[in-house]
């Protein structure tokens, strides 16, 4: 035992660093640095020596001066690895920060450890491959881990964990603040922000969680049970320590936004809140699974239950603005009604949120169809080949109080045709909306033939309100009985009503192509053939009368192909100096610059 005793003395002397030591060289070099680490390695062996040879004075010879002289060379041991652990501490802080620490571990080797040969010519063979920086990381990491063992086993426990926690602590919270996490920021303050304040404030902290979780939270979990690998209790208190403060200011920020004045402009960046923290929660969960560290968990739920309890009461106000819109002009022309496009718009935007709306909505009651007026009992939700039912259950509900709202903004025309256009109009926009959306998924193929059905319906109310009254002005082509003067007023009348149905809808539109050309070629296709029977017929009658036959069926179909652009103005008007320039032609009517 004296001569471990003397060993240790030796080696432990040589790198004394109190006040009374002769030693200089210890003072101007470190015990870990590159060039030391045989001797490094060397003095931790001396100090276990020594702790073997207390043990046995303190058993077999507690009077013996060798105990003293051990239990003061173990002070000095411990002085010294105090530094050395402050020191890598301090000057590693580029080397240990939490990135290179997670690419570290995975890459570890251990120097002080007990390897055998094997793995020590894998380690070798593997540093190859290893980057300088991950080099230095290692480095330090095992040195750290040495000294720390060798500390807790001496009895230096608490020493050891002050100096680390000090560090570290102030190295996270550092990276938190660059990561601009605003822990100063209360709830009052967040609730008196303007949205535009706010919504830049969400996106700092969607993209400081990511950082904060994977690679700050998660490398300092990894340095710490490595540092502290000998003993569970100091590795769960210093991380507890050095990350709850900080991950508590991160999750309490989604909480304190959901707790806020609800509006629907505010969704998109509540349910980017939710699923920050719904797509990281396999991460939190493993990182912060050790029972000091609980109550961060615990706000990360908390977080996510208020911002789905605040999603699902803005989807609720959402609809309520629907259903208490008061608009009272009507759209010109029975264009799309600025309501559709914005819900349309909405509905659209929230099926990029589908997987997170699912959990959101999962335990929330269906809607009650009997709120709606009795005709819609009928409509179909979803239909078949639904993703989730509750998603596109609430998602076609929205839709379906919109369709609901719009039947009453219908009947603020007074002209039937317009109402029905303008309901045409306004479903094509719906399903196109469907069609070309994530929607089409969630609603299914059955509500889409559905709805274009009802608007193939609407479309045909509007022809027949819009052009039975001209179709009604032409005779049966079999009467063969017909009198100049009947052919005559059959002539004005058509004249008549043709003119006035133009006129009346040369400012109405319909926005979709496709379904304007449908609509235009519909009335066409019976208007035009009717009237070129009537007009091949009994033209000659009143050839000598002018200006009784005022269209050819040429000038019919350029008319009617002028409609529903929404461009009616003067140069669109008909009046009753329009005819024809002559009966002996097929003439080609032009106006507007436009050549048929």
């Amino acid at each position: 035992m004296d001569d471990r005793i003397e060993i240790a003395q030796a080696l432990i002397s040589k790198w004394d660093v109190s006040p009374n030591s002769d030693s200089l060289y210890c003072n101007i070099t470190n015990l870990f640095a590159a060039d030391n680490r045989h001797e490094a390695k060397q003095y931790l062996n001396s100090i276990k020596e020594l702790q073997t040879a207390m043990q046995y004075y303190i058993s077999h010879e507690p009077t013996s001066e060798n105990l003293a002289l051990a239990q003061n060379l173990m002070q000095i041991a411990m002085k010294r690895l105090e530094r050395e652990f402050y020191i890598i501490l301090r000057s590693n802080r580029q080397h240990l920060d939490p990135e290179s620490v997670s690419r570290a571990s995975r890459s570890r080797v251990s120097e002080f450890g007990d390897e055998s040969e094997e793995e020590e010519e894998e380690s070798r063979a593997g540093e190859d491959s290893i980057s300088e920086v991950q080099l230095f990381s290692m480095s330090a990491m095992e040195d750290l881990k040495a000294i720390s063992e060798c500390m807790i086993s001496a009895g230096y426990g608490k020493e050891c964990i002050k100096i680390y926690k000090s560090i570290r602590k102030s190295i996270v919270d550092e990276a938190l603040y660059h990561l601009n996490v605003d822990s100063r920021l209360s709830f009052a303050q967040i609730q008196k922000m303007a949205w535009e304040v706010l919504e830049v404030k969400i996106k700092t902290w969607l993209n400081a969680v990511k950082v904060a979780v994977k690679t700050l939270f998660y490398g300092e979990r990894i340095l710490c049970d490595l540092v502290f690998s000998s003993s569970p209790s100091m590795r769960e208190s210093c991380f507890a320590d050095i990350t709850t403060e900080g991950a508590m200011y991160l999750f309490v920020f989604p909480e304190n936004v959901a707790k806020c004045k609800k509006a629907p402009e505010r969704m998109f960046r509540t349910l980017d809140l939710y699923e920050a923290i719904a797509g990281l929660w396999p991460e939190i969960e493993s990182i912060f699974d050790l029972e000091s560290s609980s109550t961060v968990k615990q706000q990360a739920i908390s977080s996510l239950i208020k911002l789905g309890e605040a999603a699902r009461a803005i989807l609720t106000d959402f609809e309520s603005a629907i259903s208490k819109d008061h608009s009272k002009a009507a759209v010109p022309g029975g264009d799309i009604h600025p309501m559709t496009r914005y819900v349309m718009n909405y509905v659209t935007f929230l099926t990029d949120y589908s997987g997170i709306l699912a959990d959101i909505l999962a335990d929330w009651p269906m809607p009650v169809l009997s709120s709606l007026p009795e005709a819609y009992f009928g409509s179909p939700l979803f239909g078949e080949g639904t993703v989730n039912s509750a998603i596109s259950t609430r998602l076609a509900w929205l839709v379906l109080v919109m369709l609901c709202k719009l039947d009453g903004r219908a009947e603020m025309y007074k002209d039937a045709a317009l109402s029905y256009l303008f309901l045409a109009n306004n479903l094509q926009y719906v399903v196109n909306k469907v069609q070309k959306s994530s929607l089409k998924f969630l609603h299914g193929v059955e509500w889409i033939k559905k709805h274009e059905a009802k608007v193939r319906q609407y479309a045909s109310n509007y022809e027949r309100m819009g052009w039975s009254k001209v179709l009604a002005t032409l005779p049966d082509i079999n009467d063969n009985q017909m009198t100049a003067q009947q052919v005559t007023e059959c002539f004005r009348s058509f004249n008549s009503s043709f003119e006035e149905a133009y006129n009346k809808q040369a400012s109405w539109v319909v926005s979709d192509s496709k379904l304007r050309d449908q609509i235009k070629i519909s009335v066409a296709g019976k208007l035009v053939p009717a009237y070129s029977e009537f007009y091949e017929k009994y033209r000659q009658v009143v050839v000598r009368k002018g200006g009784i036959v005022r269209f050819s069926p040429v000038d019919l179909e350029n008319y009617l192909s002028d409609l529903l652009f929404g461009t009616g103005g003067s140069s669109s008007h008909l009046s009753s100096s329009s005819s024809l320039s002559s009966l002996n032609s097929s003439p080609t009517h032009s106006r507007g610059g436009r050549s048929r």
